[in-house]
């Protein structure tokens, strides 16, 4: 009993802190640049992205590929606080998309002509 006991004591801090409430959440696309769009241009829609992103607490950064077993699909990885605050940034971005004269509209088309997801993940990232 004193050998549960003693386990439980030691691991409850590392439990609190490694907690779902207690993780970042990581938003990861695997995308493909399309062949009329360079990485200076992708990047430049990242960056208006970004720009939205702040006012929601939402950030991505993009990696390409130095070592791989795919050189042709690059990863944009999103942060935000935690699930809860992609969720709202993400019903915010899906809400907007409706209308064409929005930023997320706009941004969405302009990501639409220069790459094309593969794949999406999201992670609880601690």
């Amino acid at each position: 009993m004193r050998k549960i006991l003693s386990l439980a004591v030691f691991a409850a801090p590392i439990m609190a802190f490694a907690s779902p409430a207690s993780a970042e959440h990581w938003d990861v696309i695997g995308f493909k640049l399309k062949d009329a769009c360079s990485t200076a241009k992708y990047m430049s829609i990242v960056k208006d992205f970004n720009e939205w992103g702040a006012q929601h607490g939402y950030q991505a950064k993009i990696g390409w590929p130095l070592q791989s077993e795919n050189f042709e699909i690059s990863y944009w990885v999103g942060t935000s606080a935690n699930a809860a605050a992609f969720g709202a940034a993400w019903d915010t971005w899906r809400d907007a998309l409706a209308d064409p004269k929005t930023t997320p509209a706009k941004l969405q088309a302009r990501f639409s002509e220069c790459s094309e997801n593969v794949v999406r993940n999201s992670y609880d990232a601690f």
